[in-house]
């Protein structure tokens, strides 16, 4: 298993896999988070031009995870209802999707991102419960509420060594 950049001629795979993170989601109470083709074809391709997307790749070649990580600016992170541990440069974590079949896949995702960058901030939907486990189980801090573009709020967290 390895971490790697997504390319083109994977697009289709993996958007089935946020296809599929949707409809789990929509089952565990949070069908509200990833709405009207979120994310969709647009985003992927910028995503992956812009080298911003990586996929979990199993042994066997499957894909098995997908997520996007840069370092840089989040816009909506510049307003916070709480505070940031910190205001350092920091690595940003959005739109992780796994596989359902695949245990642990996200965390070795997060841990991965960590590895690249000692200051990571990600934020997830209140009814996102897996995700809010997963990121807590890695190590962040909640830090507080964020408003989404469309003006949704997400909750927000930060891990800094």
């Amino acid at each position: 298993m390895k971490i790697r950049k997504a390319r083109i001629n994977e697009i289709n795979t993996i958007k089935q896999i946020y296809i599929n993170a949707k409809k789990f989601m929509d089952k565990t109470g949070n069908e509200t988070q990833w709405k009207d083709n979120y994310p969709d074809y647009e985003m992927l391709y910028d995503d992956i031009n812009k080298g911003n997307l990586y996929i979990y790749e199993e042994s066997n070649g499957i894909i098995g995870g997908v997520f996007c990580f840069y370092i840089g600016v989040e816009i909506t992170y510049n307003n916070i209802k709480g505070k940031w541990l910190n205001e350092n440069p920091y690595g940003v974590i959005h739109r992780i999707a796994v596989s359902q079949r695949n245990q642990g896949v996200a965390s070795y995702c997060i841990q991965w991102c960590i590895k690249q960058h000692n200051n990571i901030r990600i934020d997830t939907h209140k009814n996102n419960i897996p995700m809010q486990k997963t990121i807590l189980k890695n190590g962040f801090t909640f830090c507080g509420i964020i408003k989404k573009e469309d003006g949704t709020k997400r909750l927000a967290y930060q891990i800094s060594s």
